[in-house]
């Protein structure tokens, strides 16, 4: 892959603009593109994936400061009581927020407009081109994955707009880069979250102005960030026990990984993530103790699993809101036809380096608060 300077003027070059705003994300590119040249052994399709993806969002970055240029308008739009889903991954996080995304009176992040957050979707006239397309070539090798619950208007996590600041775990989901992992990881997140907060103002410009419903996993590392970009944001947190949650989410991982590289570590899968989402928790259970715990309402997963849409009531009635006739009617159609969906077969932990005991461990005062935050009683079930 060329150096990464030799990739912004590829985006340069092919969409005639020049102005990135900001050089808050060339640190991040830096160090990915290195990463990625140096560590990451891409086989041919990972490399061609990668490469196309990172143009991607260079190309996506340098049109959002281009509509900004031609409409700065856009700068006084308002997000409005943002709702962050902030769990650890693999917890059921996925699940609501494409239950929220059923709210016909909220606005959230749609699969086809994360990765391509231009041109504004209020400025398209009929169908959208971008809806059900791949934005990408990785996007195009991971069809048909069943990683998650999927949709041609799901709900998307953050990534892609964190990664136009190439501050974003996306990255490390698709490639072994370990120096990026562990630079993103105590990156200073404030101008990633800024920009998020920048596209998403594009992104409703023009359009009814309406709460969004956002979320990502990798939010619990860098809260102090976050709450900085959203200060008025609240958080709903799902729990589950956490020895299931780092043997799904490396299966995830080895998933994706195994595509772009004939080289697979998997014992480096496990360790990054018992590393990285036991860190995530240790910080978010700071920023809770920091006074601000009673921003966050918490959903224990087989509570979800057993009583979703009387989850979602009782957090909607924490946001002093109420559950409409025809967001109750989408709910239930989409859990029901989302129960028959594949299973992920959970490998053998030994294949990711993975003793449960010392994931207990790492997770020891996690599972002390989750008793408090989540209390869930399986003989009450």
């Amino acid at each position: 892959m060329e150096d990464y300077k030799d990739l912004i003027d590829i985006a340069r070059r092919d969409t005639g603009l020049n102005d990135f705003g900001s050089d808050s994300f060339r640190e991040g590119l830096e160090q990915l593109v290195t990463a990625l040249n140096t560590e990451a052994k891409l086989n041919a399709t990972g490399e061609y994936a990668l490469r196309d993806r990172i143009l991607l969002y260079l190309r996506q970055r340098l049109m959002v400061e281009d509509w900004y240029r031609r409409h700065p308008e856009i700068e006084n739009e308002e997000i409005r009581d943002p709702l962050f889903g902030v769990s650890l991954p693999r917890t059921g996080s996925t699940a609501l927020s494409f239950l929220l995304s059923s709210d016909p009176d909220i606005r959230y992040l749609r699969v086809w407009e994360s990765s391509q957050p231009c041109p504004p979707p209020s400025t398209v006239e009929g169908p959208d081109p971008r809806r059900g397309v791949s934005a990408s070539a990785t996007e195009e090798s991971l069809k048909g994955s069943k990683r998650t619950p999927s949709g041609i208007d799901g709900a998307m996590e953050c990534q892609d707009l964190m990664a136009l600041d190439f501050k974003s775990q996306i990255f490390q989901a698709f490639a072994q880069v370990p120096s990026y992992a562990d630079w993103e990881m105590e990156a200073d997140h404030t101008e990633t979250y800024l920009y998020e907060k920048r596209v998403l103002k594009m992104l409703q410009w023009g359009e009814p102005s309406k709460p969004w419903r956002l979320k990502a996993p990798s939010h619990l590392l860098h809260l102090d960030a976050l709450d900085a970009a959203f200060p008025n944001a609240r958080f709903v947190m799902t729990h589950r026990d956490p020895t299931d949650v780092m043997l799904s989410v490396a299966t995830v991982y080895a998933d994706i990984i195994e595509k772009f590289t004939d080289h697979v570590d998997y014992h480096y899968i496990g360790e990054l993530n018992v590393r990285c989402w036991s860190e995530g928790m240790r910080r978010a259970i700071a920023f809770r103790e920091r006074g601000n715990d009673d921003r966050f309402y918490d959903i224990h997963f087989r509570a979800m699993q057993q009583d979703p849409l009387g989850q979602v009531r009782g957090l909607y009635a924490w946001l002093g809101q109420d559950v409409s006739p025809a967001f109750a009617e989408a709910m239930s159609a989409w859990w029901e036809s989302n129960q028959s969906a594949e299973r992920m077969t959970k490998p053998d932990p030994s294949k990711f380096g993975l003793d449960f005991d010392a994931v207990r461990a790492q997770f020891a005062d996690y599972l002390r608060h989750m008793e408090t935050w989540a209390p869930f009683s399986e003989t009450a079930a």
